[in-house]
């Protein structure tokens, strides 16, 4: 039997040394080593045999070695896809491009000489402006950086 002392100095200096991997930790090695597996950077013999390594890997140390000779990844954050307005604001926006779409072709083939369609055309444009600025829909720029 240890001495009462040199148990807990034991579980001290293992935990310092070997810190154990979380289920999440395993799973992001798995998916890494899966991606390189289909993009044909592994066998499947040696993406099967990894992912065994992976699932049985104990502490955090043992999982680098599983993707060590595999290129680094970016894990950065998802982009986000830009949608288009849902509900009462979509059905505007749908309305006023079927509108836009009906007077530009009903002016390209009459024979009025100017461009008639924009002054309907400004007022429904206006008026789906305000309406998103009523609904607090944030217009988002390509250049801008901020979220």
């Amino acid at each position: 039997m240890p001495r009462p002392g040199t148990l807990r100095t034991m579980v001290v200096m293992s935990t310092s040394t070997q810190v154990r991997a979380s289920d999440a930790e395993r799973e992001e090695v798995a998916r890494a080593v899966s991606s390189a597996g289909a993009e044909g950077r592994l066998t499947l013999t040696e993406t099967e045999e990894r992912l065994a390594g992976v699932y049985s890997a104990v502490f955090r140390h043992e999982l680098k070695q599983f993707t060590e000779d595999l290129p680094r990844t970016t894990t950065g954050a998802p982009r986000q896809r830009r949608s288009l307005p849902r509900g009462p604001l979509g059905v505007h926006a749908a309305i006023v491009a079927v509108l836009a779409v009906v007077l530009i072709v009903r002016w390209a083939v009459s024979d009025v000489p100017y461009f008639w369609p924009i002054f309907p055309l400004f007022w429904a444009i206006a008026s789906l402006a305000v309406h998103a600025r009523i609904r607090g829909y944030r217009w988002r720029y390509r250049g801008s950086s901020s979220v």
